[in-house]
């Protein structure tokens, strides 16, 4: 008897790819489960056969996933929040993150006015507040239900991407909302088999379970966002205890040491600044021309000797850079997946772009810019060392809270009330910052509308307006006006280049700005949940007298997570003064950026307008 299975999300066939558009809720028949690569074949009530996303369906008959336990820890459960099910020790637990089945969506942008719906050039509608004006952010309060940002990209004023010849060197045709807007993508550049078992720890199988890879983590208040609930597998029964309790240390001899600097504790940065460049996006296909995929060349300064990856191993890059820095280090999101549009010049430009963002980002942090898995991603050498690497970095054991087992604070342990006041301090930052961020996103937004709509067609009815009556003028049969109805027209025309140059001037300078307040939207999101690591280790340590009185732990058990939390804090103060450091330099520079690319505007229409003045005879 065939396999039946349910439809979890809507998919719309790309044109010659022998897909299958379905429905959400719709029942199919699965004809060939072997296809590989992340699809599978099935059919519909009508009898048509294609292939969809295996992440977009759910089989009939699927075994539950059984629950893990941590032992000797089971006195916490008391003080656990509820969870999803733990997946099995030593592998990296995707499936288990709490991703709600009915959240992903993939429909068409929304509009709530004709003038919005006819503003083809307004690129950020998708991070508009919701419907009720409200933010819902669920700060660090609560680490297991938290919102989490949508990577942007810094603008390309960077000077990683401006020496490359087919680097992103601006938005030559920008991406309309149309092809920014979908999230509930499906696997448009799956892992090659030659590349990868299917089989290996930590694949896509599961980390794209209910969500479709990186499109899921997107945080936008947007309707077409979808909301990740828990971005920590671990984070269950076996939370920070995991780390405040570990009898282990952890395994391998690389530490992350922590000094004190003038701002406070820091990390220890290279002597030398790791870059990279994301450029030369190419189309290739697989499965016999059946799949198509883009490939991007990612080139490091270390070693300027180019490797190509497909958003997918970026995807994968994510994945394992979140798993094993996230409770210390926010990692933000990649740029979204998209159905419709996907092999667009447009969306691939905006896509290359925003990973040179992430990519830059990634490269700036000291910790994570020099892990095994962050230089394997950049300078493998052939298959053979991909694979082995790969396989090593979905293997280690040194993740989540672990982390904090490698870090080497060189300073006196803290406080308990010292660290909870660090740590209510960072989390009142975060948040108001991350409301002012959203506000310059929403009057950005609304000036983009106002600079590509409304404005503009000010501008045109001004300068037909001149035009017209210098036409009334010059029908007066008149011999001594031609010079006024000259200069009249002159003054229309120009008033109808400074509509032009208002329309197009928000993506000189409005561009650059809303993108890098969206990388810091994105970063942002990720804070709660790192906070939320902290916060839940404080409690632990508060209840330690209690579970010393009841002996579930010993007096030195006590001493060891007092220890390990000041530990913890150290490394929070770190990563919040490389979090200050790089955000006034990002600030400082788009602001540069965005005030000189206005004066040239403003001074480019006040000659215009000193031109038509001149033509106007003084009397």
């Amino acid at each position: 008897m065939a396999n039946k299975a349910q439809v979890l999300y809507d998919f719309t066939a790309e044109p010659g790819n022998n897909e299958l558009t379905v429905k959400e809720g719709e029942t199919i028949t699965i004809t060939n489960q072997n296809i590989g690569g992340g699809w599978i074949e099935a059919q519909n009530s009508r009898g048509d056969v294609g292939l969809v996303p295996e992440d977009y369906i759910e089989l009939n008959a699927s075994p539950a996933v059984g629950n893990a336990t941590v032992p000797d820890l089971s006195f916490f459960d008391a003080f656990a929040p509820p969870t999803a099910s733990a997946a099995a020790s030593n592998q990296v637990d995707i499936t288990g993150c709490s991703f709600q089945p009915d959240t992903p969506e993939t429909p068409a942008p929304s509009f709530a006015s004709p003038d919005e719906a006819s503003n083809g050039n307004d690129p950020w509608s998708a991070w508009n507040s919701d419907p009720a004006g409200n933010s819902a952010n669920n700060w660090a309060a609560k680490p297991e239900g938290t919102e989490t940002g949508k990577a942007g990209t810094p603008g390309n004023w960077n000077s990683s991407a401006q020496g490359h010849p087919q680097a992103y060197q601006g938005p030559d045709i920008y991406p309309y909302p149309c092809l920014i807007d979908y999230t509930g993508a499906a696997d448009d550049d799956e892992w090659d088999d030659e590349w990868d078992d299917p089989k290996s720890p930590g694949g896509y199988a599961e980390s794209e379970a209910g969500e479709g890879g990186a499109s899921g983590r997107g945080g936008a208040h947007g309707s077409t966002m979808k909301i990740s609930l828990n971005k920590f597998p671990g984070f269950s029964k076996s939370g920070p205890e995991l780390y405040l309790l570990s009898k282990q240390p952890a395994k391998g001899k690389d530490k992350i040491p922590i000094y004190m600097g003038e701002v406070g504790p820091v990390w220890l940065y290279p002597e030398s600044q790791l870059d990279c460049i994301v450029a030369d996006p190419k189309k290739g296909t697989k499965m016999y021309g059946l799949k198509s995929y883009i490939e991007y060349q990612i080139t490091p300064n270390t070693t300027n000797r180019p490797v190509n990856h497909r958003y997918k191993h970026f995807d994968w890059l994510y994945e394992r850079l979140l798993d094993k820095f996230g409770s210390a280090i926010p990692i933000p999101s990649l740029p979204d997946k998209q159905v419709t549009g996907r092999f667009e010049e447009e969306f691939i430009k905006m896509r290359m772009e925003r990973l040179q963002g992430w990519m830059t980002r990634m490269c700036r942090h000291p910790i994570v810019s020099n892990s095994e898995v962050f230089q394997l991603f950049l300078t493998y050498k052939d298959e053979k060392d991909w694979k082995t690497g790969k396989r090593k970095a979905e293997t280690d054991e040194t993740v989540r809270v672990m982390i904090f087992t490698t870090i080497e604070p060189e300073a006196p342990d803290l406080d308990l009330i010292e660290v909870e006041q660090k740590c209510e301090m960072f989390s009142r930052f975060t948040k108001s910052m991350d409301d002012g961020v959203k506000d310059l996103l929403n009057v950005g937004q609304e000036h983009w509308k106002r600079c590509t709509g409304a404005l503009p067609k000010e501008y045109q009815r001004i300068g037909k307006a001149f035009q017209n009556l210098s036409s009334v003028f010059n029908s007066s049969g008149y011999q001594g006006e031609a010079t006024l109805t000259d200069a009249l027209t002159a003054a229309g025309k120009t008033y109808e280049e400074i509509a032009q140059m208002v329309a197009e001037q928000p993506r000189k300078d409005l561009h650059f700005l809303m993108e890098t307040n969206n990388e810091y939207k994105g970063l942002l999101g990720c804070f709660p949940d790192t906070i939320g690591v902290h916060k839940a280790a404080i409690e632990k340590v508060k209840e330690a007298d209690k579970l010393v009185a009841t002996s579930k732990i010993t007096p030195q058990d006590k001493v060891t997570m007092a220890k390990r939390v000041s530990t913890m804090s150290y490394a929070l103060q770190a990563e919040m003064n490389h979090f200050h450091s790089n955000r006034i330099y990002d600030y400082n520079r788009v602001m540069q950026l965005y005030l000189e690319e206005q004066v040239k505007f403003y001074e480019t229409i006040a000659e215009k307008l000193k031109q038509a003045h001149s033509q106007f005879v003084t009397m």
